[in-house]
């Protein structure tokens, strides 16, 4: 039987705080769409869909109960000490992760492009995870955080084996993955090569085909001149540089891993949560993945005043709520 929600608040108090007055009321009602829209979270019908709960219950306002997140100041971007295991790999860089052992359905965080696993999402969620009793794995790609391998030599088909080995390594039953940007891209194609073990999929900011479709983008001269010169500075405000150096070769061999041609053959539930100030990835990719996936369970949850990172306090809480949701769908199935 599952903890109720508000024992969760005691035991993860980082994350989880109470008001009084706060109920639960039936999905796709009115109050629902309400609570959604004044709180800035916008969740899309689409081919059908229902209005996802943990939308609704992200609202910053009104009398409802919501979650809030506590820790005396801003979030750690990353934990200052934890212990970090090796899956190790005969025919690959050996892989750097965290684990916690716990209760099925379980969850894998997926990072994003140049990111690692100590982010804030990360952390969030294993220690809402923790606090549930149910299993959590956040990992490093090759090449990445603390993980082996030469970043300039990786490729989306190698980061892709990275996701399957941890999937096959590391976790037993089914799980629930959470990809965040690139991980996004990436949890698509693990739902595709393991659906017997992939039961629910959580987006975000997905990226799926976003580096190419954005090379693509540019002027044939701008794509002859990063072809010459072997490199392509992709813009971008996470960090210092304003641009990530990415390979032309890693540019050409991610077209190999392009979903949004065809169908997608994946049908587990899916919640893609995108933020629709995101000047990175368009929410509109969250759109055409909903579009092309054949499940039909799927629900597009928009932040209103949400960036990339999804990382400020009514993002992080509208995140654990949607796992959570479905942790407790799942569980309920079983």
């Amino acid at each position: 039987m599952r903890t109720p929600r508000a024992a969760h608040a005691q035991l993860f108090p980082a994350l989880l705080s109470q008001d009084e007055g706060w109920r639960f009321t039936p999905r796709g009602t009115t109050r629902d769409r309400n609570m959604a829209a004044g709180g800035g979270a916008w969740g899309l019908w689409l081919r059908g869909l229902t209005w996802a709960g943990a939308a609704a219950r992200c609202a910053g306002s009104g009398p409802s109960r919501v979650a809030r997140l506590q820790t005396p100041g801003q979030l750690p971007a990353c934990r200052q000490k934890s212990s970090v295991s090796f899956l190790s790999r005969s025919d690959r860089p050996n892989i750097a992760y965290n684990k916690i052992k716990g209760k099925n359905p379980g969850v894998v965080f997926l990072p994003g492009l140049n990111s690692n696993m100590n982010g804030q999402k990360a952390v969030a969620l294993e220690d809402f995870c923790k606090s549930l009793g149910h299993a959590f794995v956040r990992f490093d790609y090759t090449g990445c955080g603390s993980s082996d391998g030469n970043l300039q030599e990786c490729t989306v088909g190698k980061w892709r084996k990275d996701v399957l080995s941890v999937l096959d390594e590391l976790t037993d039953g089914p799980q629930i993955l959470v990809g965040s940007s690139l991980g996004g891209w990436l949890m698509l194609h693990a739902a595709i090569a393991r659906p017997e073990k992939v039961t629910a999929l959580v987006g975000v900011a997905a990226a799926a085909d976003y580096v190419v479709s954005t090379f693509k983008q540019l002027p044939l001269e701008a794509q002859k001149e990063i072809e010459e010169k072997g490199e392509w500075k992709l813009p971008t405000k996470h960090n210092e540089e304003g641009f990530y150096c990415l390979p032309y070769d890693f540019i050409k061999e991610a077209e190999n891993h392009c979903l949004l041609n065809s169908p997608i053959p994946i049908t587990c539930p899916i919640k893609l949560i995108h933020g629709m100030k995101d000047e990175d990835v368009p929410w509109q990719v969250s759109m055409e993945i909903a579009d092309h996936v054949l499940s039909k369970d799927v629900d597009v949850i928009l932040r209103k005043v949400g960036q990339h990172r999804m990382s400020e306090k009514d993002d992080m809480k509208l995140l654990v709520y949607t796992v959570d949701d479905l942790i407790d769908k799942l569980t309920t199935q079983a």
